[in-house]
């Protein structure tokens, strides 16, 4: 049996607040152009030290829960250690253990088997970097 191995770099601006980002179309897109209707797995991968992947249901306010519940977990202030770049910085470095840089998803007949709410999203708390990466990979079975 052949593995087909694919991957393609997103560049995503988040600006200058803290964001979800919902990536499902641009994986949807990534997997119409290389999965060929295979099955496999995508993974997702940020290779930022301040940002973080998680699959949740976005638009009815989810978003912004997590959001602030990484703010009451992670509050941005001078507790942290960390402290270059803007106040509270310190706890953008903590946020990827707590979301973390990568995700594996299932894909079925060259698309992506998420539940009906989920979505895949980009998290970012860092105001400093506005520009972020996502490394889309496709591994067929």
């Amino acid at each position: 049996m052949t593995q087909t191995f694919h991957s393609h770099v997103l560049e995503i601006t988040t600006g200058s607040r803290e964001t979800v980002t919902d990536l499902t179309a641009e994986c949807e897109a990534f997997l119409r152009d290389r999965a060929d209707g295979r099955d496999g797995l995508l993974n997702l991968f940020v290779p930022h030290a301040t940002a973080g992947l998680a699959v949740l249901e976005t638009g009815a306010g989810s978003d912004e829960d997590l959001l602030a519940a990484l703010h009451d977990l992670l509050p941005a202030d001078d507790r942290w250690r960390h402290r270059h770049g803007s106040p509270g910085h310190g706890r953008d470095h903590v946020l990827p253990a707590i979301v973390p840089p990568h995700a594996t998803l299932p894909v079925i007949g060259g698309r992506l088997a998420l539940g009906t709410w989920q979505s895949v999203c980009l998290v970012d708390t860092n105001r400093d970097n506005p520009r972020r990466q996502v490394r889309l990979s496709f591994l067929a079975g």
